[in-house]
């Protein structure tokens, strides 16, 4: 919110400098953004009377003034503007003085052969406008020399301040100013509110800090039947007033630089007002034309109702858009006609405009989460529903209403002829809380008194809980004496945020100064370290980088159609889940870099998947991957230029790669419950006896209809069981093994098998009776075809025998090639050919 130091200071004493300010409240959690300092952009410029105005003898468009500035003599200045005169008042930029909007120094010049000490400026050269047509002409009681800063608002300092979002009151001008009386100690001014005479309301006791008068027909008197709130929920209190006979008008001059302070156009009295109100009370307030909502009602009486919108109803609001309401919209109607999107945006049919007469005055409490909710769902976002969202006063709903009535009597005339009130709020809005002093300095710690410079330390003073917490308007009485215990009775205006305990001792941390802690270490500490989880998944990441995959990071949020675990509040309906597998994001990502001319993309993934169990939502970390295309992008003139995409193999010796680095035994095993992943070449990945994930080649059809290449190959693996896994110690602790010296035997083993055993079982039965000499086993050839019975196919197998004793010869390593031979004849019944 962009604070004006100089209507601050209306509101509280202000002994500091801006800067000071900026730099207090910062430190109290208020982070200053930005200053602008309007005071430099006419630093120097004063006002000046134009004493002769004559055309320049040697251009057309320029004239040579004389203009007296408050010196001894006359300064004569050239000039372009058309609208320059004599007898006029206008300010002068002195000569030494810098005009940073338009980066100018005066100094003295000659113009078409004619000498110039100074210049005559317009809006636009003092930063108040874009553009100006000619120079500015002062108006008033004005003396010769005086300095135009006042004159202009220019004498201001702009502080840009970010509050927290738990801080609702502090997007209002009274909010930081009693924030600054707190942490300075200055005394407060806030305005003086009168009650307007207005009559008394229609239906129930009369609002809140509004007179009574007698009663007046709604027909012939403002024409307001009455107010009614169809959502209590979303709405606790909403007042109509009704205002007669006043006067469109621009804003006085003090008002307009108000609002523009604020980064708020001018447009006319009535709406500056409720623009006014929102930035000094933060109440936002709207303005109906009133005759209006009679063209729109097609009625003379008119009741104001809340609710929440009906499927397909429409609104053009102010910014000139019609929109198609949803139920999750609320409403303020006439007659139940959409008028406005409530503590959102206006509509333009009821737009006050130059012709009003008579005004409809919106004052109420909506509640945070529906103006979240109607106002995303919209995509706009106001000054007035960021308020709403974060939290409105609710009980100076009054002050406010009666502040903005008392201004538009004053500054658009009219006459009060009608209120009506519609109040759900409980009969009291403050919070009691217990404050113990003991939990206080249990929290907070010793700190360095601001009296003694640093010379000790000490708890906070039960005084000092006292003064902080009374500055912030809470009321305390002690409850008990031995341990000092407080009941604390929050102010309204912050009974959103000061719910607990903790909340009090913040706050007393907060204004006592964060300055003032003590940068102490404790007694004891630990070094950090990376936990070992984060590390292994570190040692992955460079295995695969290192085998030619690129690291790929996506939403974990997809499509409802693609997964079982659903968001409540989704942001986007198109993603209102999360994801349950990792290659779906993958294939998406291969099919994208595809379609983008990228190649073909070998990547992997490391992230979140969710899932279900037993109707029960359930997540952890997985490993994906994608591969495709050429092994080798480099050295296509090896190929004659032709694509030689991946086999089943290849890819798998990458994961092959992987695993043994990480020293995980993983096994296969033939898997086709997967429709992604090709029926006969997908298998399933086993750690002991614990299926972790899959790999395989993705189906044809599917491959197909993305237009991919012949072979691509994914897998997805499970972290946490591998994890577990490799984060035993004696894994993680390297040991020594000794080698074999001595040179190996090869042998081969062929024969027929039937089609169903898999490669993995014989290998697994031939490792099991070939015991430790057997050191490796290759399968080398297969063949399926002529000479080979249907159902069967020649496996070929190169068995490599080798002893850390000494070197084998053929009486040691028949032995155990026959075992192998009479294991796979009786275990698979296979026939030896060889």
């Amino acid at each position: 919110m962009r604070i004006s130091f100089n209507w601050l200071k209306e509101l509280v004493d202000i002994t500091i400098t801006p800067e000071e300010l900026a730099k207090i409240l910062t430190v109290a959690g208020f982070e200053v953004e930005d200053m602008e300092d309007k005071r430099k952009w006419a630093d120097g410029v004063v006002v000046g009377r134009v004493l002769e105005c004559d055309r320049h003898p040697n251009a057309d468009k320029l004239s040579v003034c004389k203009v007296d500035i408050g010196g001894e003599t006359p300064s004569q200045i050239v000039c372009g503007a058309p609208n320059v005169r004599k007898d006029i008042f206008v300010p002068v930029a002195t000569l030494g003085s810098y005009l940073p909007k338009i980066d100018l120094k005066l100094k003295p010049t000659k113009l078409r052969g004619v000498e110039s000490k100074g210049m005559i400026c317009s809006l636009a050269e003092l930063g108040l406008a874009k553009e100006s047509e000619g120079i500015k002409i002062l108006e008033g009681d004005l003396q010769v020399g005086q300095d135009i800063r006042p004159l202009l608002g220019l004498d201001d300092v702009i502080l840009d301040i970010t509050a927290t979002a738990n801080r609702a009151d502090a997007l209002s001008m009274v909010g930081v100013a009693r924030e600054v009386s707190a942490l300075t100690g200055g005394e407060l001014h806030l305005p003086l509110i009168e009650p307007p005479p207005t009559p008394s309301y229609l239906g129930g006791e009369s609002p809140r800090g509004l007179t009574d008068v007698d009663t007046i027909s709604p027909i012939t008197k403002g024409g307001l039947r009455g107010v009614s709130i169809e959502e209590s929920s979303a709405s606790s209190a909403y007042i109509a007033t009704i205002i007669e006979n006043v006067k469109i008008a621009p804003s006085p001059v003090w008002l307009q630089w108000r609002l523009e302070s604020a980064g708020v156009r001018p447009i006319n009295n009535v709406v500056d007002i409720t623009n006014y109100i929102l930035l000094e009370w933060g109440q936002p307030l709207h303005a109906f034309d009133r005759t209006k909502l009679y063209n729109l009602t097609n009625a003379e009486e008119l009741t104001i109702d809340v609710r929440f919108a009906q499927e397909n109803e429409t609104l053009t609001t102010l910014d000139g858009q019609k929109r198609t309401l949803n139920p999750q919209n609320l409403l303020i109607t006439a007659n139940n006609h959409p008028v406005a999107l409530a503590g959102v945006m206006g509509g333009e049919d009821s737009e006050v405009d130059d012709n009003t007469q008579h005004i409809l005055l919106e004052a109420a409490l909506f509640e945070p989460v529906p103006i979240r909710r109607s106002a995303k769902s919209q995509g706009i976002r106001t000054e007035a529903s960021t308020r709403y969202e974060r939290g409105v006063n609710q009980v100076e709903l009054e002050k406010a209403l009666n502040r903005a009535v008392s201004l538009i009597l004053e500054l658009a005339g009219g006459e009060v002829v009608a209120q009506a009130m519609a109040d759900n709020r409980p009969d009291t809005l403050t919070n009691t809380i217990e404050l113990r002093l003991d939990r206080v300095h249990q929290v907070l710690g010793k700190v360095i008194s601001p009296l003694e410079k640093g010379e000790g330390l000490q708890d906070i003073s039960p005084d000092d809980v006292v003064r902080i917490l009374e500055d912030l308007g809470c009321k305390l009485q002690i409850k008990t004496q031995s341990p000092i215990t407080w009941l604390v009775t929050v102010p309204s205006y912050r009974y959103r945020d000061l719910e607990r305990e903790i909340d009090l001792i913040e706050e007393v941390a907060r204004l006592y100064g964060y300055d003032h802690f003590t940068d102490t270490l404790p007694a004891q500490s630990q070094v950090g370290y990376i936990p070992s989880s984060y590390q292994i998944q570190r040692h992955i990441r460079r295995c695969l980088q290192g085998l030619g995959l690129t690291e790929l990071v996506q939403y974990s949020l997809v499509s409802p159609e693609k997964a079982s675990v659903k968001i409540a509040n989704p942001l986007f309906s198109e993603y209102s889940a999360l994801r349950s597998n990792l290659i779906d994001g993958l294939i998406n990502a291969f099919e994208f870099n595809h379609a983008q001319g990228n190649g073909y993309l070998k990547g992997f993934e490391i992230g979140r998947v969710f899932w279900l169990e037993d109707e029960n939502m359930r997540e952890g970390d997985a490993l994906g991957g994608i591969l495709g295309g050429n092994l080798y992008t480099d050295g296509i003139w090896t190929t004659s230029g032709k694509p030689q995409p991946l086999t089943w193999y290849q890819a798998k010796g990458i994961l092959e790669s992987l695993f043994k680095d990480l020293k995980a035994p993983i096994t296969y095993q033939a898997y086709s419950e997967d429709k992604r992943l090709h029926p006969g070449r997908t298998a399933s990945l086993w750690l002991n006896k614990t299926k972790i994930g899959v790999f395989g080649q993705l189906h044809p059809q599917l491959r197909q209809e993305k237009d991919f290449p012949d072979s691509v190959y994914g897998f997805e693996i499970q972290l946490e069981p591998l994890i577990a896994y490799l984060d035993q110690k004696y894994l993680k602790t390297p040991t020594f093994k000794p080698y074999s010296t001595y040179p190996a035997v090869d042998r081969d083993l062929a024969f027929f098998a039937d089609v169903n055993l898999t490669v993995t079982e014989i290998t697994n039965a031939m490792r099991k009776a070939g015991g430790k000499t057997l050191v490796d086993v290759k399968l080398f050839d297969e063949y399926k075809g002529a000479n080979v019975e249907e159902g069967k196919r020649s496996l070929a197998f190169n068995l490599v025998y080798r002893s850390i004793d000494g070197t084998l010869k053929d009486s040691d390593v028949d032995p155990i090639h026959n075992k192998i031979r009479d294991a796979l004849t009786k275990q698979f019944a296979v026939t030896l050919r060889s």
